[in-house]
């Protein structure tokens, strides 16, 4: 895991973290940013081994201009919520969408705070949003508020880089991990279904190997204050 470095409040890091999300936004077409897929092929196939009705709430954390409620849309779920950090990210995401982006809920918002309502999401999804939590608070006020949002029998697909993925992206250093590593970090609060990996290409053509883990909340964890 990483070092610990200096302690920051953490609304003060969401507000340098946002700043930073703006631009990258503001300045590159969603299109070329290196996490961009216009299929996000494997998490969509995880989402459809869940067997969700078209009624369950999911949260995309991170979701941005990702093209994954794109899809979600399409095969007939109604209640998506997308939460980013980057009021220019969810704006790219709901001019590409048009008509269809209001049946969408876009939060511009930092997860690691309650943003999203007690017991309410059915399934909780973030490709590339927890390995940039590289200090310990960060990563215990997210899993906290993780399992204050999913709803008893929901689940969560975290997806970061792995061991042998990136060290840094979009200028920022990132934390990586192995299975266990993972597990650990959202544990005791949910308990490991399954994972896998995917290599991702990005559009200048680099590989990234990512980890996927699936996650219920443990039935004993209890949900914070």
């Amino acid at each position: 895991m990483p070092a610990a470095g200096p302690t920051m409040p953490i609304a003060r890091k969401a507000m340098q973290s946002k700043d930073h999300w703006e631009t990258v936004y503001a300045t590159k077409p969603p299109t070329e940013v290196s996490w961009y897929q216009s299929a996000p092929t494997l998490s969509l196939d995880l989402i459809r081994k869940l067997d969700l009705p078209a009624d369950a709430t999911i949260a995309d954390i991170g979701g941005g201009a990702a093209t994954l409620v794109d899809h979600l849309l399409s095969q007939g779920f109604h209640r998506l919520v997308v939460v980013d950090l980057a009021g220019h990210a969810l704006a790219a995401a709901r001019d590409r969408l048009g008509a269809r982006a209001a049946g969408v809920r876009w939060i511009v918002g930092d997860v690691t705070t309650p943003v999203l309502p007690e017991a309410s999401v059915d399934l909780w999804h973030d490709r590339a949003v927890f390995h940039f939590l590289t200090e310990s608070e960060d990563r215990g006020a997210y899993v906290a508020q993780a399992r204050r949002a999913v709803r008893p029998g929901g689940h969560l697909i975290i997806a970061t880089f792995a061991l042998d993925g990136p060290t840094q992206c979009s200028g920022l250093p990132v934390a990586r991990y192995d299975v266990a590593g993972l597990r650990a970090e959202f544990a005791p609060a949910f308990d490991l279904v399954a994972h896998t990996t995917e290599t991702h290409t990005t559009p200048a053509g680099h590989t990234q190997s990512f980890l996927y883990c699936h996650f219920v909340p443990h039935p004993s964890a209890l949900m914070p204050d």
